[in-house]
Protein backbone atom coordinates (compact mmCIF):
# COMPACT_ATOMS: atom_id res chain seq x y z
CA UNK A 1 0.00 0.00 0.00
CA UNK A 2 0.94 3.92 -0.86
CA UNK A 3 2.45 5.44 2.26
CA UNK A 4 0.12 8.64 3.21
CA UNK A 5 3.33 10.08 4.99
CA UNK A 6 7.09 9.84 4.64
CA UNK A 7 7.41 9.83 8.67
CA UNK A 8 4.65 9.26 11.61
CA UNK A 9 5.51 10.91 14.57
CA UNK A 10 3.92 9.04 17.73
CA UNK A 11 3.35 11.85 20.36
CA UNK A 12 2.93 15.63 20.47
CA UNK A 13 4.84 16.77 23.33
CA UNK A 14 7.89 19.03 22.56
CA UNK A 15 10.36 17.02 21.11
CA UNK A 16 8.09 15.45 18.77
CA UNK A 17 6.86 18.74 17.14
CA UNK A 18 10.98 19.93 17.01
CA UNK A 19 11.51 16.30 15.40
CA UNK A 20 8.83 17.08 13.18
CA UNK A 21 9.80 20.66 12.15
CA UNK A 22 13.34 19.33 11.36
CA UNK A 23 11.94 16.24 8.82
CA UNK A 24 9.52 18.78 7.26
CA UNK A 25 12.12 21.49 6.68
CA UNK A 26 14.13 18.80 4.53
CA UNK A 27 11.37 18.46 2.33
CA UNK A 28 9.52 15.31 4.46
CA UNK A 29 5.42 14.68 4.61
CA UNK A 30 5.49 14.19 8.35
CA UNK A 31 2.55 13.44 10.90
CA UNK A 32 1.98 13.71 14.66
CA UNK A 33 -0.49 12.15 16.58
CA UNK A 34 -1.21 13.58 19.88
CA UNK A 35 -4.04 11.19 22.23
CA UNK A 36 -4.67 14.33 23.94
CA UNK A 37 -6.88 17.37 23.12
CA UNK A 38 -3.96 19.62 23.23
CA UNK A 39 -0.29 19.45 21.55
CA UNK A 40 2.97 19.86 24.28
CA UNK A 41 2.48 16.65 25.76
CA UNK A 42 3.63 17.77 29.36
CA UNK A 43 4.66 20.99 28.34
CA UNK A 44 1.32 22.55 28.13
CA UNK A 45 -1.02 25.24 29.97
CA UNK A 46 -4.52 24.89 31.06
CA UNK A 47 -7.02 26.48 33.07
CA UNK A 48 -7.66 24.76 36.22
CA UNK A 49 -10.33 26.80 37.96
CA UNK A 50 -12.22 29.73 36.28
CA UNK A 51 -9.74 32.48 35.68
CA UNK A 52 -6.69 30.85 36.74
CA UNK A 53 -4.38 29.04 33.98
CA UNK A 54 -1.16 27.51 34.90
CA UNK A 55 1.90 25.74 33.60
CA UNK A 56 0.32 21.96 34.09
CA UNK A 57 3.30 19.50 34.60
CA UNK A 58 6.69 20.97 33.34
CA UNK A 59 6.44 24.20 34.67
CA UNK A 60 10.34 26.57 34.03
CA UNK A 61 12.49 26.99 31.50
CA UNK A 62 16.25 26.69 31.16
CA UNK A 63 17.33 23.75 28.99
CA UNK A 64 15.57 24.70 25.96
CA UNK A 65 18.45 24.60 23.15
CA UNK A 66 18.93 27.84 21.44
CA UNK A 67 19.88 26.21 18.64
CA UNK A 68 16.16 25.00 18.60
CA UNK A 69 14.57 28.37 19.73
CA UNK A 70 16.59 29.88 16.37
CA UNK A 71 15.91 27.35 13.77
CA UNK A 72 11.82 26.65 14.59
CA UNK A 73 11.70 30.83 14.88
CA UNK A 74 10.04 30.41 18.24
CA UNK A 75 10.45 34.33 19.21
CA UNK A 76 8.71 35.06 15.70
CA UNK A 77 6.05 32.87 16.58
CA UNK A 78 5.20 34.64 19.88
CA UNK A 79 7.77 32.75 22.64
CA UNK A 80 8.97 35.19 24.96
CA UNK A 81 10.74 33.95 27.82
CA UNK A 82 11.86 36.51 30.59
CA UNK A 83 14.18 35.84 33.64
CA UNK A 84 12.91 35.11 37.02
CA UNK A 85 13.88 38.04 39.40
CA UNK A 86 16.07 35.52 41.93
CA UNK A 87 16.55 31.97 41.00
CA UNK A 88 16.20 30.45 44.06
CA UNK A 89 14.36 31.29 47.51
CA UNK A 90 15.50 29.11 50.37
CA UNK A 91 13.26 29.58 53.56
CA UNK A 92 14.81 27.87 57.03
CA UNK A 93 12.53 26.78 59.90
CA UNK A 94 14.61 28.78 62.57
CA UNK A 95 13.81 32.41 60.33
CA UNK A 96 16.89 32.88 58.38
CA UNK A 97 16.57 32.41 54.39
CA UNK A 98 19.13 32.21 51.31
CA UNK A 99 18.77 34.05 48.15
CA UNK A 100 20.80 33.33 45.08
CA UNK A 101 20.83 34.51 41.55
CA UNK A 102 18.91 37.02 39.92
CA UNK A 103 18.88 40.32 41.57
CA UNK A 104 20.05 38.49 44.74
CA UNK A 105 23.81 38.93 46.01
CA UNK A 106 24.90 35.47 46.35
CA UNK A 107 28.07 36.32 48.11
CA UNK A 108 26.56 38.48 50.91
CA UNK A 109 23.71 35.89 51.10
CA UNK A 110 26.36 33.26 51.47
CA UNK A 111 28.44 34.58 53.88
CA UNK A 112 25.31 35.52 56.14
CA UNK A 113 26.02 31.44 56.80
CA UNK A 114 29.73 30.79 56.19
CA UNK A 115 32.66 33.56 54.84
CA UNK A 116 34.59 30.76 53.89
CA UNK A 117 31.59 29.07 51.98
CA UNK A 118 30.84 32.81 50.17
CA UNK A 119 34.90 32.71 49.10
CA UNK A 120 34.40 29.65 47.61
CA UNK A 121 31.62 30.51 45.43
CA UNK A 122 33.18 31.52 42.37
CA UNK A 123 35.61 29.06 42.24
CA UNK A 124 32.55 26.54 42.77
CA UNK A 125 30.71 28.17 39.76
CA UNK A 126 34.04 28.29 37.30
CA UNK A 127 34.28 24.12 38.17
CA UNK A 128 30.90 23.48 37.60
CA UNK A 129 30.42 26.02 34.31
CA UNK A 130 33.49 24.14 32.97
CA UNK A 131 31.75 20.48 33.30
CA UNK A 132 28.59 22.03 32.01
CA UNK A 133 30.21 23.41 29.01
CA UNK A 134 31.06 19.91 27.77
CA UNK A 135 27.26 18.63 28.66
CA UNK A 136 26.21 21.54 26.41
CA UNK A 137 28.71 20.74 23.62
CA UNK A 138 27.48 16.44 23.95
CA UNK A 139 23.86 17.73 24.01
CA UNK A 140 23.20 17.99 20.32
CA UNK A 141 25.44 15.55 19.47
CA UNK A 142 24.05 12.04 18.96
CA UNK A 143 26.22 9.23 21.19
CA UNK A 144 28.03 6.69 19.20
CA UNK A 145 26.26 3.77 18.00
CA UNK A 146 28.18 1.78 20.32
CA UNK A 147 27.91 -2.10 19.04
CA UNK A 148 27.34 -1.49 15.48
CA UNK A 149 31.03 -0.59 14.20
CA UNK A 150 31.25 0.89 11.43
CA UNK A 151 33.68 4.29 10.65
CA UNK A 152 30.60 7.06 11.28
CA UNK A 153 30.65 4.83 15.26
CA UNK A 154 34.72 5.67 15.00
CA UNK A 155 33.95 9.40 13.78
CA UNK A 156 31.15 9.98 16.36
CA UNK A 157 33.67 8.42 19.39
CA UNK A 158 36.71 10.11 18.14
CA UNK A 159 34.46 13.63 18.20
CA UNK A 160 33.29 12.91 22.09
CA UNK A 161 36.77 11.75 23.37
CA UNK A 162 38.33 15.11 22.15
CA UNK A 163 35.73 17.24 23.86
CA UNK A 164 36.44 15.66 27.21
CA UNK A 165 40.57 15.51 26.23
CA UNK A 166 40.29 19.37 26.30
CA UNK A 167 39.44 19.36 30.01
CA UNK A 168 42.29 19.48 32.23
CA UNK A 169 43.06 17.02 34.14
CA UNK A 170 41.61 18.54 37.54
CA UNK A 171 38.04 19.00 35.70
CA UNK A 172 37.97 15.61 34.37
CA UNK A 173 38.27 14.32 37.78
CA UNK A 174 35.36 16.62 38.56
CA UNK A 175 33.57 15.11 35.52
CA UNK A 176 34.27 11.48 36.96
CA UNK A 177 33.11 12.60 40.54
CA UNK A 178 29.92 13.82 39.23
CA UNK A 179 28.65 11.29 37.29
CA UNK A 180 29.83 8.32 40.03
CA UNK A 181 29.63 10.31 43.58
CA UNK A 182 26.63 11.68 45.70
CA UNK A 183 25.42 15.08 45.80
CA UNK A 184 26.45 15.47 49.40
CA UNK A 185 29.98 13.56 48.77
CA UNK A 186 30.46 15.65 46.24
CA UNK A 187 29.14 18.92 47.65
CA UNK A 188 30.96 18.33 51.60
CA UNK A 189 34.54 19.29 50.23
CA UNK A 190 33.34 22.61 48.82
CA UNK A 191 31.09 24.10 51.35
CA UNK A 192 30.35 23.37 55.54
CA UNK A 193 27.09 25.69 55.63
CA UNK A 194 23.98 22.96 55.61
CA UNK A 195 21.95 25.84 53.98
CA UNK A 196 24.15 26.23 50.83
CA UNK A 197 24.46 22.73 50.63
CA UNK A 198 20.62 22.05 50.62
CA UNK A 199 19.92 24.95 48.21
CA UNK A 200 22.41 23.23 45.29
CA UNK A 201 21.72 19.42 46.23
CA UNK A 202 17.59 20.35 45.91
CA UNK A 203 18.81 19.53 42.25
CA UNK A 204 20.23 16.58 42.71
CA UNK A 205 17.00 15.10 43.69
CA UNK A 206 14.49 16.85 41.48
CA UNK A 207 12.65 14.29 39.47
CA UNK A 208 15.13 11.40 40.99
CA UNK A 209 13.70 9.10 43.70
CA UNK A 210 17.09 8.78 45.56
CA UNK A 211 18.75 10.42 48.68
CA UNK A 212 21.51 13.18 47.95
CA UNK A 213 23.56 10.26 49.26
CA UNK A 214 22.74 8.28 46.78
CA UNK A 215 25.83 7.71 43.99
CA UNK A 216 25.27 8.96 41.13
CA UNK A 217 23.27 11.73 42.13
CA UNK A 218 25.53 14.19 41.73
CA UNK A 219 25.03 14.06 38.15
CA UNK A 220 21.41 14.99 38.12
CA UNK A 221 22.78 18.07 40.31
CA UNK A 222 24.44 18.88 37.36
CA UNK A 223 22.20 17.97 34.82
CA UNK A 224 20.35 21.39 36.41
CA UNK A 225 22.46 23.77 35.68
CA UNK A 226 23.81 23.69 32.07
CA UNK A 227 20.85 26.11 30.73
CA UNK A 228 20.36 29.56 30.07
CA UNK A 229 17.93 32.12 29.33
CA UNK A 230 18.20 34.60 26.73
CA UNK A 231 21.90 33.85 26.33
CA UNK A 232 22.06 34.25 30.02
CA UNK A 233 24.26 30.83 31.00
CA UNK A 234 22.95 29.09 34.36
CA UNK A 235 19.66 31.32 34.23
CA UNK A 236 15.92 30.27 35.19
CA UNK A 237 13.16 32.14 33.41
CA UNK A 238 9.29 31.69 32.41
CA UNK A 239 7.76 31.92 29.43
CA UNK A 240 4.73 34.44 29.11
CA UNK A 241 1.61 32.08 29.04
CA UNK A 242 3.17 29.48 30.50
CA UNK A 243 4.73 26.10 29.26
CA UNK A 244 2.16 25.66 26.24
CA UNK A 245 3.69 29.57 24.93
CA UNK A 246 6.66 26.97 23.76
CA UNK A 247 4.83 24.43 22.03
CA UNK A 248 2.25 26.38 21.19
CA UNK A 249 5.14 28.46 19.11
CA UNK A 250 6.53 25.29 18.11
CA UNK A 251 3.09 23.87 16.38
CA UNK A 252 2.98 26.88 14.60
CA UNK A 253 6.31 26.23 13.56
CA UNK A 254 5.42 23.11 12.52
CA UNK A 255 2.14 24.29 10.36
CA UNK A 256 3.64 26.69 8.51
CA UNK A 257 6.34 23.99 7.45
CA UNK A 258 3.45 22.15 6.53
CA UNK A 259 3.28 19.41 9.40
CA UNK A 260 0.19 17.56 10.10
CA UNK A 261 -0.83 17.57 13.12
CA UNK A 262 -3.57 15.55 14.68
CA UNK A 263 -4.90 15.86 18.09
CA UNK A 264 -7.23 13.00 20.25
CA UNK A 265 -5.85 10.46 17.91
CA UNK A 266 -4.27 7.76 19.72
CA UNK A 267 -1.86 5.44 18.12
CA UNK A 268 -2.82 1.68 19.40
CA UNK A 269 -0.03 0.30 17.63
CA UNK A 270 3.67 0.00 15.71
CA UNK A 271 3.28 -2.10 12.69
CA UNK A 272 6.17 -4.27 11.41
CA UNK A 273 6.92 -6.68 9.31
CA UNK A 274 9.80 -8.67 8.57
CA UNK A 275 11.98 -6.74 11.00
CA UNK A 276 10.83 -3.23 10.01
CA UNK A 277 8.39 -0.58 10.88
CA UNK A 278 5.79 -0.24 7.99
CA UNK A 279 3.48 2.29 9.56
CA UNK A 280 0.69 2.75 12.89
CA UNK A 281 -2.63 1.43 13.96
CA UNK A 282 -4.96 4.28 15.55
CA UNK A 283 -6.81 3.73 17.98
CA UNK A 284 -9.84 3.84 15.69
CA UNK A 285 -8.39 0.61 14.20
CA UNK A 286 -7.18 2.93 10.80
CA UNK A 287 -4.00 1.73 9.67
CA UNK A 288 -1.54 4.41 8.41
CA UNK A 289 1.62 3.37 6.34
CA UNK A 290 5.56 5.16 6.48
CA UNK A 291 8.51 3.32 6.23
CA UNK A 292 9.98 5.49 8.92
CA UNK A 293 8.46 5.92 12.74
CA UNK A 294 9.57 8.61 15.77
CA UNK A 295 8.35 7.42 18.96
CA UNK A 296 8.31 10.86 21.58
CA UNK A 297 7.00 8.17 24.33
CA UNK A 298 9.10 6.84 26.79
CA UNK A 299 11.33 3.34 26.10
CA UNK A 300 8.38 1.43 28.47
CA UNK A 301 5.78 2.36 26.74
CA UNK A 302 6.79 2.09 23.56
CA UNK A 303 8.56 -1.37 23.67
CA UNK A 304 6.49 -3.28 26.03
CA UNK A 305 3.01 -0.81 25.33
CA UNK A 306 2.91 -0.14 21.10
CA UNK A 307 5.01 -3.22 19.83
CA UNK A 308 4.67 -6.80 20.60
CA UNK A 309 7.17 -8.57 22.16
CA UNK A 310 8.06 -10.98 19.02
CA UNK A 311 8.95 -7.93 17.55
CA UNK A 312 12.15 -7.54 19.28
CA UNK A 313 15.36 -9.22 19.68
CA UNK A 314 14.68 -11.14 23.35
CA UNK A 315 17.86 -9.79 24.41
CA UNK A 316 16.97 -6.04 24.11
CA UNK A 317 13.30 -7.17 24.98
CA UNK A 318 14.96 -8.27 28.43
CA UNK A 319 17.05 -4.92 29.20
CA UNK A 320 13.81 -3.40 28.86
CA UNK A 321 11.72 -5.07 31.27
CA UNK A 322 15.05 -4.00 33.71
CA UNK A 323 14.81 -0.34 32.48
CA UNK A 324 14.33 2.06 35.67
CA UNK A 325 11.99 4.36 35.45
CA UNK A 326 9.71 6.34 38.49
CA UNK A 327 11.21 10.22 39.44
CA UNK A 328 9.06 10.64 43.02
CA UNK A 329 7.08 13.27 41.29
CA UNK A 330 3.68 14.85 42.58
CA UNK A 331 2.73 17.86 41.01
CA UNK A 332 0.49 20.43 42.11
CA UNK A 333 -1.16 23.85 40.88
CA UNK A 334 -2.84 25.70 43.17
CA UNK A 335 -4.82 29.21 42.75
CA UNK A 336 -4.41 31.84 45.34
CA UNK A 337 -6.75 34.88 46.55
CA UNK A 338 -3.16 36.41 48.24
CA UNK A 339 0.63 35.99 47.78
CA UNK A 340 2.35 33.62 50.34
CA UNK A 341 3.84 35.59 53.37
CA UNK A 342 6.73 32.94 54.85
CA UNK A 343 8.16 34.15 58.47
CA UNK A 344 11.48 34.14 57.32
CA UNK A 345 10.38 36.71 54.73
CA UNK A 346 6.75 38.28 55.23
CA UNK A 347 6.55 40.78 52.95
CA UNK A 348 6.52 40.38 48.63
CA UNK A 349 9.55 40.83 47.00
CA UNK A 350 11.63 39.53 44.71
CA UNK A 351 11.94 35.84 46.49
CA UNK A 352 8.63 34.96 45.52
CA UNK A 353 9.34 34.78 41.79
CA UNK A 354 12.49 32.22 42.24
CA UNK A 355 12.23 28.36 42.74
CA UNK A 356 10.82 28.41 46.58
CA UNK A 357 12.79 25.29 47.95
CA UNK A 358 11.26 23.82 51.42
CA UNK A 359 14.06 21.29 52.32
CA UNK A 360 16.24 22.98 54.62
CA UNK A 361 19.45 20.22 54.54
CA UNK A 362 20.48 17.00 52.95
CA UNK A 363 19.71 15.07 56.03
CA UNK A 364 16.22 16.52 54.99
CA UNK A 365 16.48 15.47 52.18
CA UNK A 366 17.64 11.81 52.61
CA UNK A 367 14.74 11.42 55.38
CA UNK A 368 12.44 12.51 53.26
CA UNK A 369 13.84 9.65 50.43
CA UNK A 370 13.70 7.06 53.56
CA UNK A 371 10.57 7.71 54.54
CA UNK A 372 8.94 7.22 51.02
CA UNK A 373 10.44 4.16 50.71
CA UNK A 374 9.00 2.69 53.86
CA UNK A 375 5.13 4.55 53.62
CA UNK A 376 4.81 5.47 50.47
CA UNK A 377 5.27 9.38 50.29
CA UNK A 378 7.38 11.50 52.64
CA UNK A 379 5.46 13.21 55.81
CA UNK A 380 8.13 16.20 55.43
CA UNK A 381 8.09 15.82 51.76
CA UNK A 382 10.71 18.07 49.66
CA UNK A 383 8.64 21.15 47.90
CA UNK A 384 9.49 23.63 45.34
CA UNK A 385 6.84 26.28 45.06
CA UNK A 386 7.28 28.97 41.73
CA UNK A 387 4.85 31.64 41.65
CA UNK A 388 4.84 32.27 38.02
CA UNK A 389 1.65 35.06 38.19
CA UNK A 390 4.67 37.35 39.42
CA UNK A 391 6.09 37.45 36.42
CA UNK A 392 3.27 37.25 33.97
CA UNK A 393 -0.08 38.55 34.98
CA UNK A 394 -2.19 36.34 32.34
CA UNK A 395 -2.38 33.47 34.52
CA UNK A 396 -4.16 35.03 37.41
CA UNK A 397 -7.52 37.53 38.16
CA UNK A 398 -5.86 40.96 38.81
CA UNK A 399 -4.70 40.85 42.49
CA UNK A 400 -4.51 36.78 42.77
CA UNK A 401 -2.09 34.20 41.73
CA UNK A 402 -0.95 30.81 40.87
CA UNK A 403 1.45 28.29 42.13
CA UNK A 404 3.13 25.50 40.73
CA UNK A 405 4.05 23.02 43.71
CA UNK A 406 6.86 20.37 42.39
CA UNK A 407 6.92 17.88 45.19
CA UNK A 408 9.55 15.11 45.35
CA UNK A 409 9.67 11.52 46.92
CA UNK A 410 6.17 10.10 46.41
CA UNK A 411 6.77 6.52 45.56
CA UNK A 412 5.67 5.26 41.72
CA UNK A 413 3.40 2.60 43.16
CA UNK A 414 1.90 2.97 47.26
CA UNK A 415 2.89 -0.39 49.42
CA UNK A 416 0.39 -2.44 50.68
CA UNK A 417 -1.64 -2.51 47.83
CA UNK A 418 -2.74 0.88 48.28
CA UNK A 419 -3.28 3.10 45.11
CA UNK A 420 -2.66 6.63 44.75
CA UNK A 421 -6.89 6.98 43.93
CA UNK A 422 -7.64 6.63 47.22
CA UNK A 423 -4.43 8.47 48.85
CA UNK A 424 -3.76 11.62 46.27
CA UNK A 425 -5.81 13.82 48.18
CA UNK A 426 -3.90 12.54 51.50
CA UNK A 427 -0.91 13.18 50.16
CA UNK A 428 -1.75 16.74 49.12
CA UNK A 429 -2.98 17.43 52.56
CA UNK A 430 0.46 16.70 53.84
CA UNK A 431 2.17 19.03 50.99
CA UNK A 432 0.19 22.12 52.55
CA UNK A 433 0.80 21.07 56.14
CA UNK A 434 4.42 21.11 54.91
CA UNK A 435 4.22 24.94 52.95
CA UNK A 436 1.87 26.02 55.77
CA UNK A 437 5.07 25.12 58.36
CA UNK A 438 6.91 28.12 56.43
CA UNK A 439 4.08 30.27 55.49
CA UNK A 440 1.36 30.45 57.96
CA UNK A 441 -1.85 30.94 56.37
CA UNK A 442 -0.98 29.74 53.10
CA UNK A 443 -3.71 27.14 53.69
CA UNK A 444 -6.86 30.13 54.22
CA UNK A 445 -5.12 31.76 50.78
CA UNK A 446 -6.19 29.01 48.94
CA UNK A 447 -9.17 28.39 46.35
CA UNK A 448 -8.55 25.81 44.03
CA UNK A 449 -5.81 22.95 43.58
CA UNK A 450 -4.96 20.75 40.84
CA UNK A 451 -3.38 17.21 41.69
CA UNK A 452 -1.30 14.96 40.03
CA UNK A 453 0.31 12.07 42.02
CA UNK A 454 2.33 9.54 39.75
CA UNK A 455 -0.54 7.98 38.63
CA UNK A 456 -2.25 11.11 37.39
CA UNK A 457 0.34 12.05 35.14
CA UNK A 458 1.43 8.46 33.78
CA UNK A 459 -2.59 8.42 33.10
CA UNK A 460 -2.89 11.85 31.62
CA UNK A 461 0.91 12.58 30.06
CA UNK A 462 2.00 8.71 29.16
CA UNK A 463 4.58 8.96 31.37
CA UNK A 464 5.58 5.51 32.89
CA UNK A 465 5.40 5.39 36.60
CA UNK A 466 5.16 9.29 36.83
CA UNK A 467 8.90 9.50 35.80
CA UNK A 468 9.29 13.44 34.25
CA UNK A 469 12.95 12.32 32.86
CA UNK A 470 10.97 9.17 30.75
CA UNK A 471 13.64 7.22 33.07
CA UNK A 472 15.88 7.74 35.48
CA UNK A 473 19.17 9.49 34.79
CA UNK A 474 21.67 7.51 36.31
CA UNK A 475 25.24 6.69 34.86
CA UNK A 476 23.75 3.10 33.78
CA UNK A 477 21.05 5.04 31.60
CA UNK A 478 22.86 8.06 30.05
CA UNK A 479 24.45 8.69 26.69
CA UNK A 480 25.41 6.04 24.82
CA UNK A 481 23.36 3.73 27.02
CA UNK A 482 20.06 5.45 26.93
CA UNK A 483 17.54 3.55 27.15
CA UNK A 484 19.81 0.80 26.22
CA UNK A 485 23.57 0.12 25.18
CA UNK A 486 23.54 -0.43 21.34
CA UNK A 487 20.11 1.19 20.72
CA UNK A 488 21.11 5.06 22.07
CA UNK A 489 21.37 6.78 19.02
CA UNK A 490 17.88 7.24 18.74
CA UNK A 491 17.65 4.24 16.80
CA UNK A 492 15.21 1.37 17.47
CA UNK A 493 16.25 -2.07 16.93
CA UNK A 494 13.63 -2.50 14.26
CA UNK A 495 14.68 -0.61 10.61
CA UNK A 496 12.40 2.51 10.43
CA UNK A 497 12.03 2.93 14.24
CA UNK A 498 13.48 6.08 16.16
CA UNK A 499 13.32 7.18 19.41
CA UNK A 500 12.86 11.05 19.88
CA UNK A 501 12.14 12.03 23.80
CA UNK A 502 13.37 11.79 27.25
CA UNK A 503 14.12 8.31 27.16
CA UNK A 504 16.99 8.90 24.77
CA UNK A 505 20.15 11.70 25.62
CA UNK A 506 20.88 13.40 26.71
CA UNK A 507 17.78 12.98 28.87
CA UNK A 508 15.16 15.00 30.43
CA UNK A 509 14.01 18.20 30.78
CA UNK A 510 12.23 20.79 27.95
CA UNK A 511 15.59 20.99 26.04
CA UNK A 512 14.51 19.79 22.17
CA UNK A 513 17.76 17.93 21.93
CA UNK A 514 15.95 14.75 21.73
CA UNK A 515 14.09 15.56 19.18
CA UNK A 516 16.50 17.83 17.32
CA UNK A 517 19.04 14.93 17.57
CA UNK A 518 16.63 11.90 16.08
CA UNK A 519 15.43 14.15 13.41
CA UNK A 520 18.99 14.34 12.54
CA UNK A 521 19.58 10.52 12.61
CA UNK A 522 16.71 9.79 10.31
CA UNK A 523 18.05 12.54 7.70
CA UNK A 524 21.69 10.95 8.06
CA UNK A 525 20.07 7.25 7.30
CA UNK A 526 18.17 8.63 4.56
CA UNK A 527 21.33 10.58 2.67
CA UNK A 528 22.84 9.23 -0.60
CA UNK A 529 26.26 8.51 1.53
CA UNK A 530 24.44 6.42 3.99
CA UNK A 531 22.51 4.26 1.60
CA UNK A 532 25.57 3.52 -0.35
CA UNK A 533 26.50 2.01 2.95
CA UNK A 534 23.28 -0.01 3.05
CA UNK A 535 21.80 1.92 6.46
Amino acid sequence: MRNQFDAIIVGGGHNGLVSAFYLARAGWKVCVFERREILGGAAVTEEFHPGFRNSTASYTVSLLQPKVIADMGLHRHGLRIVERRVSNFLPLPDGRSLMMGGEADDHAQVAQFSQRDADRLSAYGARLEAIADVLRDLALSPPPEIGHGGIRTLISALKDGRRISRLTLEQQRDLLALFTKSAREFLDPWFESEAIKALFGFDAVVGNYASPDTPGSAYVLLHHVFGEVNGKRGAWGHAIGGMGAITGAMAAACSEQGVTLCTETSVARILTEAGRVTGVRLGSGDELHADTVLANVGPKLLYEGLLDSDDLPADFAERIAGYQFGSGTFRMNVALSELPRFTARPEPGPHLSGGIIMAPSLDYMDRAFTDARQHGWSRHPIVEMLIPSTLDDSLAPAGQHVASLFCQQFAPTLPDGRSWDDMREAAADTIFDLIESFAPGFRASVIARQIHSPLDLERKFGLTGGDIFHGRMSLDQLWAARPVLGAGSYRGPLKGLYMCGSGTHPGGGVTGAPGHNAARAVLRDHSRFARLLGR
